[in-house]
């Protein structure tokens, strides 16, 4: 039987992969083989050397995902780098919190812009050329608010329902077309998007009391999930929302 979990030769583009959750599947994809371009809002040598310990191709683009009239560009620059791309990483994500009544109408565009149009568009310019080759794996990052509403995050919560839902529909046209589109949903996640929840003593000991696994996830929590969803082993596996939780959503 074939490793199923090898992404050895393959390449794969990782949007907010200097850091947080994007960081750790840069690695783990590294780890497996795969050559990695790192995008995030800044150029990081040291991601780049970092990941190339593992013997593999790994470079960092400095690029805001604001910068919609720029992707063809970044893809294009991805693909005379690398060759091409097998792997697309949806995981960059802002966030804004305010009380619905008065949420800023700038901080809903700018979440929805960064959040929902941004992954989709990706999916979509990348999924050109998976098309034509038929072959490729996209996982977009969705989130516990794509299930359920949360408090004081409006843009966020519809947001990470787009994402669910562009997921399931891109799927329903490419699964047959040798493309496999999925999508994570992590759970409460001790990284920076997250330090104002950690800091707030209330809020902090409610989520986690609710957790059945007893702590918050961290980023390596996500690895397994991401080389599941980018490798072989889930060839049959289309259209899926996959929850790293910690059993959140069973409560």
């Amino acid at each position: 039987m074939k490793d199923l979990f090898s992404l050895k030769s393959k390449v794969a583009l990782v949007t907010g992969g200097n850091r947080g959750l994007g960081r750790a599947v840069a690695e783990g994809f590294a780890a497996y083989g795969a050559d990695v371009a790192v995008i995030s809002t800044k150029y990081t040598p040291e991601v780049e050397l970092e990941l190339r310990v593992h013997g593999v191709r790994c470079k960092s683009y400095g690029f805001s995902l604001a910068a919609f009239d720029r992707y063809d560009a970044l893809i294009e620059q991805v693909v005379a780098d690398f060759g091409s791309i097998d792997i697309l990483v949806n995981n960059a994500g802002v966030q804004r919190r305010s009380p619905a009544e008065d949420f800023p109408e700038e901080d809903w565009d700018f979440v929805l812009d960064i959040d929902l149009k941004g992954p989709f568009l990706l999916c979509q310019k990348v999924g050109r050329i998976m098309l034509e080759k038929g072959y490729g794996k996209i996982i977009n990052f969705a989130s516990l608010l794509s299930f359920q509403g949360g408090l004081t995050v409006p843009a966020y919560a519809a947001a990470k329902h787009g994402v669910s839902g562009f997921t399931k529909s891109l799927a329903n046209e490419w699964a047959r077309r040798g493309i496999n589109v999925n999508a994570i949903a992590p759970g409460y996640m001790a990284t920076e998007m997250i330090e104002s929840l950690l800091k707030d003593e209330v809020r902090s000991r409610q989520i986690l009391e609710r957790i059945p696994a007893g702590r918050w996830g961290i980023p390596e929590d996500i690895v397994g999930a991401a080389l599941f969803l980018a490798s072989s082993a889930s060839d049959y596996v289309n259209g899926f929302t996959l929850a790293v939780d910690g059993g959140w959503l069973g409560r």
